[in-house]
C-alpha cells in the first residue's frame, strides 16, 4: 500500500515535531528497525482491525507514536486501502450544514370502527323545568 503524500507528510511532520519537543521520543524515532512506510502500514492495519471508517487526527497520531515506542511491533504487513487527509471546513455561524433527508416511510394507521350511541340525556334543559 502506498500512502498519499499528504498523509505521509502529516504523520511525518507530527512525529518530527514531537521528537523535537520530547527528548525521550527522539531516539525512538531514529531507530534503524523502524521507518515511516512501516509505520503507515501499522496504522492501516490497526484501522482495519477496528472495522471503523473515521478517526480523529489524534487517534491516528497516537497509533504512529505507539509504533515507534513499542518494540514488540515487528514489520507490519501491507494493507490495500486508501487514506484521505482533509482539513476541516471553516466554521460558518450563519448557515447550517445540509443534512440529507432520509426517506420517511409512512404506514396507514388502522382505524377501529366503533358503534356510536347517542349519549343519554341526564341534564335538564331550561324548558324542562
Amino acid at each position: 500500500m502506498k500512502a498519499s503524500e499528504n498523509f505521509k507528510n502529516a504523520i511525518g511532520n507530527y512525529l518530527s515535531t514531537l521528537a523535537q519537543g520530547d527528548t525521550a521520543f527522539a531516539p525512538m524515532l531514529a531507530k534503524a528497525s523502524k521507518n515511516l512506510d512501516s509505520c503507515l502500514n501499522y496504522i492501516f492495519g490497526e484501522v482495519k482491525k477496528t472495522g471503523l471508517c473515521a478517526f480523529d487526527n489524534q487517534e491516528i497520531f497516537d497509533m504512529a507514536v505507539k509504533y515507534y515506542t513499542d518494540d514488540s511491533i515487528g514489520l507490519p504487513a501491507s494493507v490495500a486501502c486508501k487514506a484521505i487527509v482533509q482539513t476541516p471546513a471553516a466554521a460558518d455561524l450563519f448557515t447550517q450544514p445540509e443534512i440529507p433527508a432520509a426517506p420517511v416511510k409512512t404506514e396507514p394507521v388502522p382505524t377501529a370502527k366503533k358503534d356510536v350511541k347517542p349519549a343519554a340525556q341526564t341534564a335538564l334543559k331550561l324548558f324542562d323545568l
